[in-house]
């Protein structure tokens, strides 16, 4: 009979390997960006500017004051490109995207193990996604 797990074994299991992501390149470059990010002057001056900006937008929204909201909304999104033409900006949510990435795959990866582990223990058709063969699929013509 195959070993059963208890909830407790597999969170431990995850957090150990959410400790392994921690400590890929690709997380230290997330945290060396972020850090950087944190102490760039410039940057967190436009993100103050965003936020401000952001806050009068829902003031005005509120009292209804369309154009003034409309020139606002404008300031934020030009606030926001000016942001992102920041190449350390740009470093920072490639960075993001990544480590991201890592984890959809690690998410789908165990999600479709599971799935398979299901069929194959059903003795179902791995091809078909099926947990049960069909009675009706024979698997050829029959006169």
């Amino acid at each position: 009979m195959e070993k059963m797990y208890t909830k407790r074994e597999i969170v431990e299991k995850a957090t150990e390997l959410a400790k392994m992501i921690a400590e890929t390149e690709e997380v230290d470059f997330f945290k060396k960006a972020e850090k950087q990010i944190n102490e760039n002057v410039k940057v967190q001056e436009l993100m103050a500017k965003i936020k401000r900006t952001q806050k009068e937008a829902v003031n005005l929204q509120h009292y209804g004051k369309i154009e003034a909201l409309k020139k606002a909304e404008a300031k934020i999104d030009a606030y926001q490109e000016e942001l992102d033409q920041i190449p350390l900006v740009q470093e920072f949510t490639s960075s993001q995207m990544e480590v991201n990435d890592i984890l959809q795959l690690v998410s789908s990866t165990i999600s479709n193990t599971v799935t398979d582990e299901i069929i194959k223990s059903m003795d179902g058709d791995l091809l078909k996604g099926t947990t049960t063969k069909s009675p009706f699929s024979s698997g050829g013509c029959k006169s």
